[in-house]
């Protein structure tokens, strides 16, 4: 990163203002604008996340706010109503309320007279959520959205159900917006009132897994603020960009396809991370690019914003196996529009444990047509443990491991090692001919790159809830023995395979802890010929794909500086127990104790998860998520402390949440929810 401190504007930065909403409900903002929009108005750029701008989110913001005030805007951070020093409770995530609220902001801010009347709004995961969100609601002085990580799809394509398949980030998330939501604000900031609004907070926070279950399959809850409902709701440009390694690869290449506005395209090799401060590597100037599309959208600039492809995308080269990456070898390719006319799909039927050579036809119903033997899969619950997170994070190292080990319990087709190099561009897809022995079951499939030495490294994977084969909103349960036809689609993905390697595609019933299991234990049988794998496959080295680096290096301004009081801790460790027969995963991501030295303030943050399950008793399965967050300056020393954890039998999930607030190392507040949601086929 290269940190600027000479910028065209000098600009003034104001902690804590005060936007007003219509109920009496105060939000917090701070606002970074040029001094010369005392006299000369600029556009406002507005991010709108719940994660403390105060403290949690300050460096982070400190990076990019100031260096888009320096060209030339009013760049306005707002912590959500019941977060950081906003008045209010945070209940859920991306309810009317919450958008009804960044509409109000919208119009407060183009009404300041330091604001033209123009505003843009950006972000990443929540923050591009909110975006989004707000675009497809037309307010008026919005001119733009830069989105980072985020998805048009809550249902289908968040951390909730991947394929109808209930994901164990549904509870992470769930336990850190527990935390998040039942944090206090800075007495420093608001004064006496700060008990009364964090007391607020924990009288009336509920863990919010408990609404989450509630909605097992696609429902209007779900539809809600799902932009993939109306694309055409979407009136205003867009710049997306994610990450192969995120949770989030789909939803870039979703919004090229259906969106009818002026829309660009970047997907690199990172983690849930802005490309500016992307990992793995390589990170782009992306505050460059950032300030080239505010410049053309909200100033008018003729800068050629639109100009050359709609799509950029790390083409990324086969690498070993690891959990971790500081840079993903590969190149940088172009595309002029998506649906690419450039990527051809080629269908390979399945056969023998072989991926056989590509067919020109696809094939009919699998009912009626003819098919080979039927090869069978019943996986154990230990093939997952090796799967890493839904959205990796790179910290603690969290991608998948070696996928031998999870391929012994998978059913396993694979090419010849091959010829010359193949690249593919896109999501895979395979297409089930099979049947089940169980009326609830899933698939997890996983394509592979096969190294010469036998090393397996996971290049993407897709899931599926059976019972929603054909509709995540209406799920039957699976009659055992009747034959059907599934598709699975895999995450999007850029992956070169070398010459000599092979691709693998792995299939199983179990895929534990990234997917909770079915009730029982399932068996697949899937027929030869008429099940495929669908590859997108792209030429290699089209003209188009130069130049090498199109982005230039890392800028931003230089961060707040902080203190570290006590070291951060990281932990992913797998357990087996072969006398009992317990196995689990637990993980660690500890911030340690972060002195913020500009507001004299202690911060602590530590997460703790840990998933568990008894042999192959499907019904053992067992997730966990703790979270303690601390704060403390002189005397005022604060403490919340959230505990979740969920289990089930074969007909229903229990729910066993706890909220703990301290003042001082003394309990000032405690709840506990103890509650049972039903199994819908899941």
């Amino acid at each position: 990163m290269r940190y600027v401190t000479q910028l065209p504007h000098e600009t003034r930065e104001e902690e804590h203002v005060v936007i007003p909403m219509s109920d009496g409900v105060r939000l917090s903002a701070r606002v970074w604008r040029p001094l010369s929009s005392d006299h000369e108005p600029v556009p406002a750029v507005l991010e709108y996340i719940p994660y403390r701008k105060r403290d949690l989110t300050a460096v982070r913001d400190s990076i990019h706010h100031p260096y888009l005030a320096g060209h030339g805007y009013a760049c306005v951070r707002v912590d959500l109503r019941g977060t950081g020093e906003s008045e209010g409770v945070l209940r859920d995530e991306y309810l009317e309320q919450e958008q009804r609220d960044a509409e109000e902001v919208l119009a407060w801010l183009a009404d300041q007279p330091w604001c033209d009347g123009s505003t843009g709004m950006m972000g990443i995961s929540w923050g591009a959520f909110a975006a989004l969100q707000v675009a497809a609601r037309q307010p008026p002085s919005l001119k733009a959205v830069v989105i980072a990580s985020f998805t048009d799809d809550r249902h289908a394509d968040d951390m909730h159900y991947m394929g109808g398949a209930m994901l164990s980030d549904n509870l992470a998330e769930a336990g850190t917006m527990f935390a998040y939501a039942t944090c206090p604000p800075d007495p420093a900031v608001v004064g006496d009132r700060w008990r009364e609004m964090w007391h607020e907070r924990l009288e009336h926070t509920r863990p919010w897994v408990l609404e989450w279950l509630r909605h097992q399959r696609r429902d209007d809850y779900w539809r809600h603020a799902s932009v993939a409902e109306d694309y055409r709701a979407v009136q205003c440009p867009v710049l997306a960009s994610s990450g192969w390694a995120d949770g989030y690869s789909n939803a870039v290449t979703r919004l090229l396809a259906n969106l009818d506005v002026p829309r660009k395209g970047l997907i690199g090799p990172w983690s849930h991370k802005f490309p500016h401060l992307g990992e793995p590597g390589p990170a782009i100037g992306y505050l460059q690019e950032v300030v080239r599309w505010w410049d053309h959208w909200l100033k008018g600039v003729d800068n050629g914003v639109m100009d050359g492809p709609m799509l950029r995308t790390w083409m990324q080269d086969s690498v070993p196996p690891s959990t971790a990456y500081e840079e993903r070898p590969g190149r940088w390719v172009a595309e002029p529009s998506w649906p690419s006319l450039n990527v051809r799909p080629v269908t390979h039927p399945l056969s023998r444990h072989r991926i056989g050579a590509p067919v020109e036809e696809p094939f009919g119903d699998g009912g009626t047509t003819a098919a080979g033997d039927v090869l069978t899969v019943r996986s154990p619950l230990s093939v997952g443990q090796f799967a890493g997170k839904w959205a990796s994070y790179n910290a603690p190292p969290d991608l998948p491991y070696d996928q031998r080990e999870e391929d012994g319990g998978s059913l396993v087709f694979e090419t010849d090692p091959l010829t010359e190099p193949l690249e593919i561009l896109g999501s895979p897809a395979v297409e089930l001919d099979l049947s089940a022995d169980e009326p609830v079951a899933m698939v997890a499939a996983r394509l592979s790159d096969v190294r010469p030495d036998g090393a397996v490294t996971r290049v993407t994977y897709g899931l599926l809830n059976l019972t929603r084969w054909e509709s995540t909103e209406q799920p039957e349960p699976l009659e055992p023995g009747r034959r059907y036809r599934a598709r699975v689609d895999l995450n999007g993905v850029a992956q070169t395979f070398p010459p000599g390697h092979r691709i693998r595609l792995s299939l199983s019933t179990s895929y534990w802890p990234l997917a909770w299991p079915p009730p029982k234990p399932a068996g697949l049988g899937i027929r030869e010929h008429t099940s495929t794998l669908t590859l997108p496959v792209r030429p290699m080295h089209r003209p188009e794909d130069t130049p090498a680096d199109p982005f230039g290096v890392p800028e931003g301004a230089p961060p707040l500086t902080t203190t570290i009081v006590t070291p951060a801790e990281e932990r992913w460790e797998v357990r087996r127990d072969l006398i009992g027969y317990n196995a689990g995963l637990d993980i660690v991501k500890d911030r340690g104790v972060i002195h913020c030295d500009d507001i004299d303030l202690d911060v602590g943050c530590r997460a703790e998860e840990r998933y568990t399950a008894v042999a192959d008793d499907f019904t053992s399965v067992r997730g966990e998520s703790t979270w303690t967050m601390r704060f403390g300056r002189d005397d005022w020393d604060v403490r919340v402390v959230t505990h979740t954890r969920l289990t089930c039998d074969e007909h229903h999930f229990f729910v066993d949440a706890t909220l703990d607030g301290y003042e001082s190392d003394r309990r000032v507040f405690s709840r506990t929810w103890n509650e049972t949601v039903p199994r819908d086929l899941l």
